[in-house]
């Protein structure tokens, strides 16, 4: 880290930095210097002094309700940083002689609030129901502020008129802006709508009779069907390119009956090869077949034979008994 850190101060303080300057204080003081510039810029940008009041409703009789289903007075705080903060250690006050009225327990995961994110706080008297619940009300006093944990300085305070039930009062943007009373209750939200308008009633607006949506839609269609034709085209000729490159034959443009042959030996395909085998085969065979149809083949056959077979040996009359 050191090393990576004297390198890039080097680069951009050599041209101004006079050499008297880099010879005394060094690589390593340049170095030590970067470390601590960028501990104080982080420490800076992490400090609790980023936390600012945001908005708040003194008298809450139908508005928002807290977890136990209360209608309470409610303060909101927003970290306007870019680096989450924890505001616990801090503390809530509506007194200005007791900056320490409500201390924020420490310990608690839910302090710690992310970058311009927000976090509420019930001015309900009833600190046992939780963390973010403060041990006084805000509904007959005229004045907030928040406090560092030293107890002293005050990190952000506001000093407010009269306020009406049901209606809180806030920041023009969070963080900043002037306080007034707000058109909506905006608790844990952004105390300014982000408009989002479609991309589609934008187009609407600038081009209301579609005179440019119709010429940006037949321009894509023809532009796709252009691009289509030349892929089409020059697909075949860059492979034929490679193929001569690589020493096969090819068909030139100029002479379509004419056959370019490269200086090396052509070796036939392996296509080729298994065609001719298959061809040749099948000819054998065809021929083979004719030939052993024409062939008339006469075996002899050998019969068993017994005189006891012929009919010369039969008999013929009826033996007469003589005598």
């Amino acid at each position: 880290m050191i090393s990576i850190i004297q390198r890039l101060f080097d680069a951009c303080f050599s041209a101004l930095l006079s050499p008297v300057l880099r010879n005394g204080v060094g690589r390593r003081g340049l170095a030590a210097l970067a470390v601590a510039m960028l501990w104080s810029s982080g420490a800076q940008g992490q400090r609790t002094t980023d936390l600012r009041l945001n908005e708040f409703m003194a008298i809450n009789e139908t508005n928002y309700e807290d977890d136990f289903g209360e209608h309470s007075s409610w303060i909101e705080i927003f970290n306007s940083s870019y680096g989450t903060l924890n505001i616990g250690g801090c503390y809530l006050s509506d007194d200005i002689n007791d900056l320490k009225k409500y201390p924020i327990p420490k310990g608690d995961v839910l302090t710690s609030i992310k970058p311009r994110q927000h976090v509420i706080f019930w001015a309900d008297n009833k600190p046992t129901h939780g963390t973010f619940h403060l041990n006084f009300k805000i509904d007959d006093t005229r004045f907030l502020a928040l406090t560092s944990s030293d107890g002293r300085t005050i990190i952000d305070s506001i000093t407010y008129p009269e306020q009406a039930a049901n209606v809180s009062y806030g920041r023009s943007e969070d963080g900043t802006g002037a306080w007034g009373f707000c058109e909506r209750t905006t608790p844990s939200t952004n105390n300014t709508l982000v408009k989002l308008e479609a991309a589609s009633d934008r187009f609407k607006t600038y081009d209301p009779s579609g005179i440019a949506m119709t010429i940006t839609a037949m321009s894509v269609v023809f532009l796709a069907l252009i691009s289509l034709f030349l892929i089409f085209k020059y697909v075949g000729k860059t492979a034929l390119w490679i193929i001569a490159l690589r020493g096969r034959r090819i068909i030139p443009q100029e002479s379509p009956a004419q056959v370019t042959v490269s200086g090396e030996k052509q070796q036939p395909s392996p296509g080729a090869v298994f065609a001719a085998i298959a061809y040749a085969l099948r000819q054998y065979e065809l021929e083979v077949s004719e030939l052993e149809s024409n062939i008339l083949t006469i075996n002899k056959v050998a019969k068993a034979y017994s005189p006891w077979n012929s009919k010369i040996y039969t008999l013929r009359e009826t033996p007469v008994k003589k005598g």
